[in-house]
């Protein structure tokens, strides 16, 4: 590649599915980040060992070690900055990060939320868009900004909500379309493409990116 790929750290709290979704999109040569260290608040995640198999450098910080929340961020942050992270992706990590490291990692974070933004924040996405009755539900990837799933609006992807859904089964059509613009909206920012105006996500140069992807109803 004529560019140096951007070193990226995911963080995690449970199985990593996203997290794994990145580490094989890596795997491609003329990808423009890798993943470099995968970080999680619990020692028993899932998806450390995903990490581990992949040859990929693993790091458990326990909230519970630090006197509070900014502590344990500082100490996030510390690490982030020994390992030479570049990009950090959050993939299903349960802790609200204090304002002082998000602005810190300022349009250098990004999430991936179950909802179409600014729809559905928070948990339970899946059942609540159920029982308000929406034909339509999804998942987006966006920067992080210090409101809880705030933030400019990179990717997103719709899905149909079928009348016989469970939330379950919706939460599983969600997370195929999770697996699919969360490598693609790293692979945005890695490679320079993305700026933020007025809080707006603005993609550069003139080559196509399919931002909305809607499954059709089978």
């Amino acid at each position: 590649m004529s560019q140096q790929r951007k070193r990226t750290a995911v963080f995690i709290s449970g199985r990593g599915s996203n997290m794994a979704a990145l580490v094989k999109a890596a795997q491609a040569p003329d990808f423009p980040a890798e993943i470099s260290l995968v970080l999680s608040n619990k020692a028993d995640a899932a998806g450390l060992e995903f990490a581990r198999e992949h040859g990929i450098e693993t790091l458990v910080l326990s909230h519970r070690d630090y006197a509070d929340r900014i502590a344990f961020d500082a100490a996030l942050d510390a690490h982030l900055r020994i390992a030479g992270i570049e990009i950090v992706c959050l993939a299903g990590f349960m802790r609200l990060l204090t304002p002082w490291l998000v602005e810190r990692w300022r349009d250098r974070m990004i999430n991936v939320h179950p909802s179409l933004l600014p729809s559905f924040k928070g948990l339970d996405t899946h059942a609540r868009a159920i029982e308000t009755g929406v034909r339509l539900h999804g998942c987006t990837v966006h920067f992080v900004r210090a409101e809880m799933d705030e933030g400019p609006i990179i990717l997103q992807a719709a899905v149909p909500v079928h009348a016989d859904d469970t939330p379950d089964v919706l939460a599983h059509r969600v997370l195929e379309q999770e697996h699919v613009i969360y490598p693609k909206g790293l692979a945005l920012l890695a490679s320079g493409r993305l700026r933020v105006e007025n809080e707006r996500t603005i993609v550069s140069d003139e080559r196509p990116v399919r931002d909305v992807l809607v499954v059709p109803r089978v």
